[in-house]
């Protein structure tokens, strides 16, 4: 029987480039705002250089994303890893403040796009419209969702679908149940 090794994979360093080129920022302009040398930051992005829990705390807060966000996760088998996801391995994403819990279903945020799987809670809600430059598409897995799209909003059923465009949004479950749905964010924003 083959034994399936396992591997921590190295995508620390891939997610952190993908999140600055989302926000435009350069190797420079992220290391002047940490106080560290662009040498130092791209050791770092090329997974050369593993940061402290103080440097990543200080990188989340440069790039407007929960520090858990780039703690690494359960170790996947070596032929899985970057490719496949398990359901107890996914990355927590977002913040929950709002009834909303964000899971990464991409294993990495190196592609054009990502995946989040999101669930909100029952008589949860989002009070200020949120703008992205991204294009998003979502499907109601299950539950119900009102989701208010550039001022109009639409009440979502289990299977109904829905696409953003940069346009300002803002969601809400009144519902007594949770809503699950699957997000697809063009570029990845988390």
């Amino acid at each position: 029987m083959e034994h399936a090794s396992l591997t921590s994979p190295k995508t620390l360093g891939a997610d952190l480039r993908a999140l600055r080129k989302a926000r435009g920022l350069t190797l420079a302009g992220l290391g002047e705002t940490l106080g560290r040398s662009v040498g130092w930051l791209s050791q770092v992005e090329r997974d050369i250089s593993e940061p402290s829990i103080t440097d990543l705390r200080h990188i989340a807060a440069a790039l407007k994303v929960p520090v858990s966000m780039l703690f690494r996760h359960a170790a996947a088998p070596a032929h899985e890893a970057g490719c496949v996801v398990r359901k107890d391995a996914r990355r927590t994403i977002g913040s929950t403040v709002a009834g909303l819990v964000e899971e990464l279903l991409s294993p990495d945020l190196t592609d054009d796009f990502e995946m989040v799987h999101s669930t909100f809670a029952p008589d949860s809600r989002i009070a200020q419209p949120v703008t992205r430059p991204t294009q998003e598409v979502g499907y109601i897995v299950s539950g119900r969702l009102d989701i208010e799209i550039a001022g109009t909003t639409h009440q979502l059923d289990t299977g109904d679908s829905f696409r953003i465009r940069g346009e300002p949004f803002r969601w809400a479950n009144p519902y007594s149940d949770p809503a699950v749905a699957i997000w697809v964010i063009a570029p990845p924003v988390y």
